[in-house]
């Protein structure tokens, strides 16, 4: 079983169902409340009925069961490969695709992408469909650099280096407002909003340490160009940090409002290069140029990506 703690927020004296809690977390759809097999137990481990009302401040844990393999087909999905052997497989991933099967989310998935593109690789991970070879992750509409594993010692050797932060990752991010400073490190603690399920936020309860080093590459106005690396592995850490020092990313439906100037666009994060050591071949650095809509908005903000980057 798969389990998530919540923080009920409503309204004073307002109630809510169990059952009306769960379909408002927007995760499953009435189908799958029951396919998943979702219990709701209260924060004493107590199974909840779905008639139970809840108020606000109450603390639930929702319980499910994860995707079936059954239920995880092999799709034919682009793959921009940009480095393979008989180990592992370099992709950039493309701004939209998720990573791997989630509620919400159970098609058009890199991993079925790679059950498509590698016939019976999850049968190298013990019949894992779910992530199979999967090392790291990047948010859905977060492009570029992202390495898979093809057999389990291999998966071992690269989660290994991410464990131990010694793989190199550089991103690029396209924000708006400047940091505090030309380059800096945020060093702060990352954790589940509790008024939001669907955010992350810094300085709360059951926080984790969260470490980002930043570079300011160029800026135009009220925007900037930053060159960020991630010291430690959180959710959503990159655009957490930047949204608290009031430099959030561009394009950032869930910790920006929408620019009054530019308008609704994309993300602009990209995950720009990668620095791994390989079985065999030894360290690698793997880079890849943000896709179009981002060199577009650079262009449209004046900013010379090449010069930016090069300087």
């Amino acid at each position: 079983m798969t389990s998530e703690e919540f923080l009920v927020c409503l309204p004073e004296n307002e109630l809510i169902r169990v059952d009306r809690f769960v379909a408002a977390l927007g995760m499953f759809n009435r189908s799958q409340i029951i396919r998943r097999s979702v219990k709701v137990r209260n924060n004493r481990g107590k199974e909840l009925k779905y008639s139970k009302r809840l108020r606000d401040g109450d603390v639930v844990v929702v319980e499910w069961q994860p995707p079936s393999a059954s239920e995880i087909k092999p799709e034919a999905l682009h793959l921009d490969v940009l480095f393979e052997d008989e180990n592992c497989v370099v992709i950039n991933k493309q701004r939209g695709v998720v990573v791997h099967p989630a509620p919400g989310n159970m098609h058009g998935t890199l991993v079925q992408g790679l059950l498509h593109r590698y016939s019976g690789i999850d049968c190298r991970f013990g019949g894992d469909r779910l992530r199979p070879g999967i090392v790291h992750r990047l948010d859905k509409d977060t492009s570029g650099v992202l390495i898979a594993a093809k057999n389990m010692p291999s998966l071992e050797h690269l989660s290994a280096q991410f464990r131990a932060r010694r793989v190199q990752k550089a991103y690029l991010a396209i924000c708006r407002g400047q940091p505090p400073g030309t380059q800096g490190v945020i060093d702060d603690s990352i954790g589940r909003d509790p008024r939001n399920r669907k955010k992350f936020t810094v300085g709360v309860r059951n926080s984790k340490p969260a470490l980002t080093r930043y570079r300011l590459l160029d800026k135009s106005g009220d925007y900037s160009l930053l060159q960020i690396e991630t010291l430690t592995g959180r959710t959503h850490q990159i655009r957490v940090h930047l949204s608290s020092i009031a430099c959030p990313i561009l394009g950032d439906a869930v910790y920006s409002r929408r620019d009054a100037i530019i308008g609704n666009c994309g993300l602009m994060l990209h995950s720009w290069k990668m620095g791994v050591d390989l079985q065999g071949l030894g360290f690698r650095i793997f880079q890849v140029d943000p896709p179009g809509d981002f060199a577009a908005m650079l262009d449209k903000l004046s900013i010379d990506f090449h010069r930016s980057v090069s300087g």
